[in-house]
């Protein structure tokens, strides 16, 4: 049975096509490329500007289907963006599959509104990665896709500090910002490994640098950083340079399993373990744990699913897979510190800084939005929506305690069992 009338507008139309095609009511309002209207006025607006997106929408009724229509701009979010994404989220989440839609009770409305057709091709902004899973080639190039977007792009949107992990917020006075949180959280990271002026410090995943050179002009230590992003490591070479660490920092792109450099007093893992996969994460255990000295301390921070569910290997690509991290995978907190400790770790300290993300993510967005134009100019349309869309609902996901991130403390203890840490937690969490 048809769910358009005689006096259906377009937007009323589209309305129950959605509901029919999603099986639930749909929580925002609808508006069309006629400027037709329909659904609860005070809702955000969900801006479907052409048939396309509907089309996509019909092939991929899910999350993956609303994020190719949103960065190839052919729907648009009018209104808060967090409540429409709390609207929509468990409507995406609840999405059935294809083979589950009741296309024929449809097949006259699709029709009539020009819908029915080829699936349309994935916006270019999809990523696309080949070869073994996790192997040195298609982990680097997993690698590039992200983070070889332009650093004049990730400085829009993670300001002066260049860190791309959460802060630490330790204050809420006026005037204090990203850079004094971001700064707090890197000096934390040192004092959790009980820096001191002529250690040497391994950073796996260095990113643009930071952590390296705050431990080298705040702490005294030597650093190795090592990334595999070349636009990563060419920004990190010229910061050193031009602050005068040359002789304590080097920043090489470096595959983790081709580390032969040790041993180190201290390494620091920051936001890299997610790209190392479930599946590797002992070998990446058992090289840190190889590098490291006897009393050595590890810092590992790393996101960690709470209440998601994981993924299986029948579903269909989720957003964060086809647009941001190929290949990245989350684990529980407790399957970390169980292989950390299976490679001969001990395990000393866990510190959820959840919320700290979240309000990251909050002013990463920000800063985005913001700077909306250049973002664009920088990259692509299509670019800038994946980097908003992502960072916004990952804010939401943190906050609704979905996903979690924890520093790690861990040590790899003498033979006769010292650990060398000081008695209490309170010497390094300051």
């Amino acid at each position: 049975m048809s769910i358009i009338t005689p006096r259906s507008t377009t937007a009323t139309r589209l309305a129950g096509l959605l509901s029919a095609l999603l099986q639930t009511s749909m929580p925002v309002r609808i508006r069309a490329w006629d400027g037709s209207t329909a659904g609860p006025a005070d809702a955000p607006t969900l801006i479907i500007r052409n048939r396309r997106a509907l089309r996509r929408l019909m092939w991929q009724p899910n999350e993956l289907g609303l994020a190719r229509a949103y960065v190839a701009g052919e729907i648009e979010l009018d209104g808060d963006l967090y409540e429409a994404l709390t609207r929509l989220s468990d409507l995406i989440w609840r999405a059935p599959e294809v083979r589950d839609i009741p296309i024929h009770t449809v097949a006259g409305d699709l029709l009539r509104l020009g819908v029915l057709g080829t699936q349309p091709k994935p916006p270019p902004e999809e990523m696309h990665v080949s070869g073994a899973r996790h192997s040195k080639r298609r982990d680097k190039l997993a690698v590039s896709q992200h983070y070889d977007v332009g650093n004049d792009f990730y400085r829009i949107v993670l300001g002066e500090s260049m860190v791309y992990s959460c802060a630490y917020w330790t204050s809420d006075a006026p005037g204090y910002g990203l850079a004094d949180a971001q700064r707090d959280k890197l000096d934390l990271i040192c004092r959790k490994l009980g820096l001191k002026a002529g250690m040497r410090l391994l950073d796996v995943g260095c990113g643009w640098g930071s952590l390296a050179m705050h431990a080298a002009r705040e702490y005294g230590v030597t650093v190795l950083g090592i990334t595999l992003s070349a636009e990563q490591a060419d920004y990190a070479r010229k910061q050193v340079a031009e602050a005068g660490l040359a002789d304590q920092v080097e920043i090489r792109i470096q595959d983790y399993r081709e580390l032969d450099d040790g041993p180190f007093d201290a390494i620091s893992s920051v936001g890299m373990a997610e790209h190392v996969g479930t599946g590797p994460y002992r070998q990446y255990a058992d090289i840190l744990y190889a590098q490291l000295k006897p009393g050595g301390r590890l810092l590992n921070h790393q996101i960690a699913r709470l209440h998601l569910p994981p993924k299986q290997p029948h579903q269909q690509r989720s957003f964060i897979d086809a647009y941001v991290f190929p290949d990245g995978e989350l684990a529980p907190v407790g399957t970390t510190t169980t292989i950390l400790e299976e490679a001969g770790f001990e395990v000393r300290d866990v510190h959820a800084l959840r919320e700290h993300y979240a309000r990251t993510l909050r002013t990463w967005v920000a800063n985005l939005e913001s700077e909306w134009p250049t973002a664009v100019r920088l990259t692509s349309p299509g670019r800038a929506r994946v980097w908003r869309l992502y960072m916004a609902a990952s804010a939401l996901a943190f906050e609704r305690a979905q996903i979690g991130v924890n520093q790690v403390l861990a040590v790899k203890t003498h033979r006769s069992g010292a650990s060398d840490l000081p008695a209490t937690r309170e010497a390094y969490l300051g």
